[in-house]
């Protein structure tokens, strides 16, 4: 009895332990708790690559915080202070094909973030607001390069970039900014990236309180950082004088006139400044042209009168402008720097050319059609240098006269006539249709002349 009752105590013990280890297997593994110590991937640095096994989908987008928040005084400080505690995204954070918005928007904010380190490099020898207009002028260019490249990609574009009024557009940008305090987001310094557009902040175009005045802005000189837009004005007026008279007042409608409508909303205060006044001497010049006698006194009491009020703020203070600081001899500082003293350039007559057609595409198109698109020209050369329009014009020209020709749709007859010369002449029979136009509107802006933007 005693060898039996071993055996069934044995053969339980055994049904026990596998019944247990049955429910074991069954039981749901728990995760392990993260240890100590584990932190995640920051973001902006490049994912981790998983094992080569891995064969999982790729992630659909990858994280950019985009867009960058306007520059205020509020987040200036932040702005410099914790610019290597936000991302950068260098190109091995992306796969090597795809993620193309991704990659656009990412190299915006490379740009802004190495534009705006710049500008805080010299926040101990500039003023506060000179560093903040750095700041703005460098935001405001990245929104501009931005928008340019997403609308020229056939992809769902950006709906800030939709926006045609400039400062809503901007105000877009600055609403969607998921860090607009510039607030660090990295755990660890991030390594600075190198832009890859250029930028040349213009201090000149600054509106600042009195106080010390760095000498390269006494000697107008600009610190290569970036100006989103260049001014394009011509100040100041040379002062009339008896040998110059006559040009000041027959070839007044030779002159442009500016609008300051057109202007950002912040960065521009010294180029509306001298908008305004060229517009006042140039309302006052039209005044004493009208008496004979008098003329030439009375247009350079208006050009010393308004040169004065330009020199004067609102609350007394003095404008930092290089002739204005410089009483000793300023009439004849304004004299020197004036662009066309002798109004020689405004007077001479205007050479026609291709590349007027940037200047003069909207007149012609309301007033002298030419009866085909020139939307081609306008995109694609006007915003090149002026000795690389000239290539792209005689390059389109060709491409242009071809499709023409070669389409079925109605045509001009002027442009019919032009497809029965050979293929060697028929650019040139195009060239002359729209050169007609051009010299068609330019004759009539000056006969009705409109005020310009003064920047370009």
């Amino acid at each position: 009895m005693g060898p039996t009752w071993a055996l069934i105590c044995s053969t339980a013990l055994l049904l026990v332990l596998l019944s247990s280890a049955s429910e074991d297997s069954q039981r749901p593994v728990q995760p392990q708790p993260r240890q100590r110590g584990f932190r995640p991937r920051p973001r902006g640095r490049p994912p981790t690559v998983g094992p080569r096994s891995y064969s999982g989908p790729l992630p659909t987008t990858y994280n950019v915080q985009f867009p960058l928040g306007r520059p205020t005084s509020e987040n200036l400080q932040a702005i410099c202070d914790y610019s290597d505690l936000r991302p950068r995204y260098p190109s091995s954070y992306f796969p090597d094909s795809g993620y193309g918005v991704d990659k656009l928007r990412a190299s915006a904010v490379n740009n802004a973030e190495a534009w705006l380190s710049t500008c805080c490099k010299d926040n101990q020898t500039w003023e506060r607001e000179v560093t903040l207009c750095c700041a703005t002028q460098a935001w405001e260019l990245s929104v501009e390069k931005y928008c340019e490249e997403d609308l020229s990609i056939k992809h769902p574009w950006y709906h800030c970039c939709k926006i045609n009024d400039n400062n809503k557009r901007l105000n877009c940008f600055s609403n969607d900014a998921p860090n607009p305090n510039y607030g660090p987001t990295q755990e660890l310094p991030v390594e600075p990236l190198p832009s890859t557009a250029e930028f040349t902040f213009n201090p000149n175009t600054c509106q600042r309180t009195p106080g010390p005045v760095p000498i390269a802005l006494i000697e107008g000189k600009t610190k290569k950082l970036s100006t989103p837009r260049a001014a394009d004005i011509s100040f100041p007026p040379g002062r009339p004088t008896a040998d110059t008279i006559e040009s000041v007042c027959h070839n007044q409608r030779l002159r442009p006139a500016y609008s300051i409508k057109c202007l950002p909303r912040s960065g521009y205060e010294m180029v509306a400044l001298q908008a305004k006044t060229v517009n006042l001497i140039e309302k006052g010049f039209k005044s004493c042209c009208k008496n004979k006698k008098t003329k030439l006194n009375c247009a350079d009491q208006k050009w010393h009168e308004e040169l004065n009020k330009f020199c004067l703020r609102e609350n007394g203070g003095r404008v930092n402008y290089p002739c204005c600081l410089n009483q000793s001899d300023k009439y004849s500082c304004f004299q020197q720097m004036s662009p066309d003293p002798y109004y020689n350039v405004t007077s001479a007559h205007e050479e026609v050319s291709l590349n007027k057609i940037c200047d003069t595409h909207k007149t012609i198109k309301k007033k002298f059609p030419v009866g085909f698109p020139l939307k081609d020209f306008v995109t694609q050369c006007c915003p090149l240098q002026e000795e690389e329009k000239t290539a792209c014009s005689a390059r389109l020209l060709e491409e242009m006269s071809q499709k023409l020709c070669a389409s079925k749709r109605a045509v001009p007859n002027t442009v019919r006539r032009c497809c029965k010369s050979s293929s060697q002449e028929t650019p040139q029979c195009i060239s002359k249709i729209i050169m007609s136009a051009i010299t068609k509107a330019i004759n009539f802006s000056s006969q009705k002349k409109r005020k310009r933007c003064p920047i370009s």
